[in-house]
């Protein structure tokens, strides 16, 4: 029976310091394709691996704005245009009578974008990755740190890359494997 290719190398790390120093040591020496497992976040790490900030925030005020300038549109036109009813002698633009309602869709719209937003950054719904079935991989959220070098790196080579992360003292190196 076949083994499925190999996914890539994991090292599993006792804190997050000596993660930090292994990822590194992985830039240093040249991966390009590595990510990094933590139960909270370690600032260095994400340093060190390159990763800025996501731009979701500005995702949510373009959509909130959007949510906003259609909301203030949609009932101006309506009150204006459609069904325009002259009510205690005010203007039919009266555009104090749209905020609430268009505060409200800004903010409708402004969180359905963030939820979205933040979904597709995070490449979610993953309900399987191979990462998930590496020996010890469970404590990824209690209290272990792992590294982990992707076989579609162009430096991979499975004996080197496994020579290369047990010179970074690690708690254990394991193979990760495609299901």
């Amino acid at each position: 029976m076949s083994h499925p290719p190999p996914f890539g190398q994991m090292a599993e790390f006792a804190d997050g310091d000596a993660l930090t120093q292994a990822v590194r040591a992985a830039r240093a020496a040249g991966w390009q394709r590595l990510e990094a497992y933590s139960p909270y976040p370690v600032p260095e790490a994400a340093e060190a691996l390159g990763v800025s900030a996501a731009p979701l925030g500005y995702i949510t005020l373009a959509a909130g704005a959007f949510g906003a300038a259609l909301a203030a549109g949609t009932a101006w036109y309506i009150s204006v245009h459609l069904y325009p009813v002259n009510v205690g002698g005010r203007p039919l633009n009266a555009w104090p009578a749209f905020m609430p309602t268009t505060y409200l869709v800004a903010i409708l719209w402004a969180c359905a974008a963030a939820l979205i937003g933040m979904l597709a950054l995070n490449g979610l719904p993953r309900l399987s990755h191979p990462a998930f079935f590496a020996r010890g991989f469970h404590r990824a959220s209690a209290d272990r740190f792992f590294l982990f070098l992707s076989s579609d790196d162009p430096l991979y080579e499975p004996e080197a890359t496994a020579g290369f992360l047990r010179g970074l003292s690690p708690l254990r190196v394991s193979e990760v494997r495609s299901a």
